[in-house]
């Protein structure tokens, strides 16, 4: 939680880390850096239905492509510091692909010769910081490259960032340069930095070079069409961005000279009436920086509901400038008209419509861009999710109730075998079994009923075992994954009352020893609840946040074209779910919060009845119908799930209270029955002469 650099990403609830703002993460990685367990992976949520992220290997290979190497922006990670590190694990990958095809046999040595002599080891389009990035390698590992760059100046997406804007808040490491160890860097000052880098170490920059098409040839080298003529290369990497074109609002009048699509200096703009459009983080800055130029007028038009895109630093300043009057927000707007003088708008106020002119000099669209897909496309990157190599299994640090259940499961045939064997003897009653023929090495004191006795003893050890194996320090001395240890604590703890079970006859009586019995009962299915609690409850609201923000804002974006081909199913569907959103929230007393659990579900199954009797919902094509009742099951769903978090939460913090005490009171009553038993009891089974009172072994 303190690695994150942003703001409100991680929390700790009741001592257990939860994300509590999910998309406000932007993938930095340094929780899953510093995780001492290895539990958190970096990946995209939803991967396997996404169309707009090309199918590359882990190295950046295009799957389809060899040798066409991808990195940066388009591979979906935005990050400076990301975009350097997948820049240089691409030219790796390219010195690979270079060595590997200079060692191979050529078939036809003339053909491999004239190759080889017109064309170069790689060409890097784009000197953003992936395409730095991977020239600075490729120098290093002494490849032959170019690099071309379609703006007249260098940087890529940054060197579009407005004037004085930080771009880094984390350390990274620069090829053939080192550590740069400063959190932030102004936008200018990398700029400047990448500037000296190329004339230190003379890197062949080309600016002002558009790449029209690459295609890979049949020899297996790429032919690239660029604006200044052909180059042929034998690896290549796309280092372009994903800013592409950018996206327009498609309204009258946005041909106007005013409409702007890129904000670089907010101080050129003073005294004016400006609208900005959009409602990322490069919308929100623009706002700030020219809401803070003497005389302006700023107003932020966004259309969702709220701004939960943007970082949390953006949103403090936001918040300021909205507070202290600089700046003007309207959430759940659209532009619909553009004039000389003046903006028209669509905006909603607690559902109700209106239209809204405002005064306007300059207008500033921030909506994202087209990337180059179609480019991609035509070199033969796939962007079919099936295509996508499957990631890495991560290991995870749940239980492994799999393998646990199932020596369990073993463990109880085992026993019920054993008992119908011996059915004559273990049906019989108590009196009756003194006198049958295998009381003697049966009976709880005797050979087998100590040797139950002694492995049930056995196995609660290593169980707890596991308390020791979570501590640091002892950790070292118990080998194994803390997975394995959890696994063996269910799995002992069962078996050990199932040991318990056999040594006494399946005989319960009011002893000492029954007492004990029934606390390791009652310990097992107190811990038997709180598994079922730490297994739903974090995972349904650890990260669970975030799904449900990002299914609110897919149901934002797609209400527009619901209501316009359903006559407002999406609005009534969001505001369903809004209201339920506000119906549960914590209750103060248990009978309340028991009551509100309970009725949750019901009051899901009878929304999404409703939904299917809407004679509006027969009028949605089959597939966003789908999507539709898909959306609002899951959201509903994780409505209830987040809103009773503090209840379960409390529930599950009870339960361990409970389950640690009536461990401990287990415990001191099997200590007193084994005492006792070694004291007073008729024992049958060879144990070593110092567990014994000194007058048994006189007798013996």
């Amino acid at each position: 939680m303190r690695a994150c650099p942003e703001e409100g990403v991680l929390d700790l609830l009741h001592g257990q880390a939860v994300v509590v703002h999910g998309a406000r993460c932007v993938g930095h990685g340094r929780c899953a850096e510093v995780c001492p367990a290895g539990a958190i992976a970096l990946t995209f949520a939803d991967l396997g239905k996404r169309t707009d992220l090309p199918a590359i290997t882990e190295e950046f290979e295009a799957v389809d492509v060899p040798g066409l190497f991808i990195a940066g922006e388009l591979t979906g990670f935005s990050l400076v510091r990301t975009a350097v590190s997948h820049g240089a694990i691409a030219a790796d990958s390219a010195h690979r692909r270079v060595i590997a095809a200079r060692t191979a046999v050529p078939v036809a040595i003339g053909a491999a010769s004239e190759a080889s002599n017109d064309s170069i080891d790689l060409l890097i389009v784009g000197v953003g910081p992936a395409g730095m990035s991977c020239a600075l390698r490729a120098k290093e590992l002494g490849l032959s490259f170019e690099l071309i760059e379609q703006a007249e100046e260098i940087g890529g997406t940054v060197a579009a960032y407005p004037r004085k804007k930080m771009v880094m808040t984390q350390p990274m490491m620069l090829p053939l340069h080192g550590r740069l160890t400063r959190l932030e860097y102004l936008k200018e000052d990398l700029v400047d930095l990448w500037k000296e880098l190329i004339a230190l170490h003379s890197l062949p920059v080309r600016t002002g070079v558009r790449l029209k098409d690459l295609a890979r040839d049949s020899d297996g080298i790429f032919t690239a069409q660029t604006s200044a003529g052909v180059v042929r290369a034998r690896t290549v990497c796309l280092a372009l961005g994903r800013r592409g074109t950018p996206r327009k609002l498609g309204v009258p009048g946005e041909e106007l000279p005013k409409v702007l699509y890129n904000l670089l200096d907010a101080e050129s703009y003073q005294g004016r009436r400006i609208l900005v459009v959009g409602g990322g983080d490069s919308a929100a800055e623009a706002a700030i920086g020219l809401a803070e130029q003497p005389g302006n007028i700023v107003t932020l038009s966004a259309r969702g509901r709220d701004l939960s895109r943007i970082k949390s630093k953006n949103d403090a300043r936001l918040k300021k400038s909205v507070q202290e009057k600089k700046l003007q927000l309207l959430l759940d707007s659209n532009t619909t008209r553009i004039d000389e003088e003046s903006v028209t708008l669509r905006h909603s106020v607690d559902g109700v419509e209106q239209t809204l002119t405002l005064p306007n000099d300059d207008l500033f669209v921030f909506i994202g861009g087209d990337p180059p897909f179609e480019l991609l496309k035509r070199a033969g990157v796939s962007f079919d999710p099936a295509r996508r190599p499957k990631p890495a299994v991560v290991a995870d640090s749940t239980t492994p109730l799999i393998w646990a259940t199932s020596l369990l499961l073993l463990v109880a045939i085992g026993m019920l075998v054993w008992a119908s064997l011996n059915q004559s003897y273990y049906g019989a009653s108590p009196a009756l079994r003194t006198m049958a023929e295998d009381h003697r090495w049966l009976r709880p004191s005797g050979a087998f009923g100590l040797t139950m006795a002694l492995a049930a003893v056995g196995l609660f050890l290593w169980n707890l075992a596991y308390l020791a194996r979570k501590n640091r320090v002892l950790a070292r001395v118990l080998p194994g994954s803390l997975r394995f240890w959890m696994g063996s604590h269910v799995f002992t703890g069962i078996a050990s009352f199932l040991c318990v079970i056999v040594h006494a006859g399946f005989n319960y009586r009011m002893t000492l020893g029954g007492y004990a019995f029934v606390a390791l009962g009652v310990v097992l299915i107190a811990g038997m609840i709180g598994r079922y609690f730490y297994a739903a409850v974090p995972h349904a609201a650890n990260g669970r946040e975030l799904d449900l923000e990002e299914l609110r804002a897919r149901l934002a974006s797609l209400a527009t074209t619901w209501d316009k081909s359903s006559r407002g199913l999406g609005s009534t569907v969001r505001e369903r779910i809004e209201s339920l959103i506000r119906q549960d929230r914590w209750h103060p007393s248990l009978f309340a919060r028991i009551v509100g659990l309970g009725t949750a579900h019901l009051r899901i199954r009878r929304a999404l009845r409703e939904l299917r009797l809407n004679p509006d919902y027969a009028e949605v094509p089959a597939a966003e119908r789908e999507e539709l009742m898909e959306l609002a099951k899951r959201s509903l769903r994780l409505t209830v799930q987040i809103a009773h978090f503090e209840e379960l939460r409390a529930l599950l913090g009870s339960w361990r209270f409970f389950h640690r005490w009536l461990a401990l009171l287990m415990l001191l009553l099997v200590l007193a029955h084994i005492a006792i038993s070694l004291r007073y009891a008729k024992l049958d089974w060879p144990l070593p002469a110092w567990v014994l009172p000194s007058e048994k072994v006189a007798s013996r």
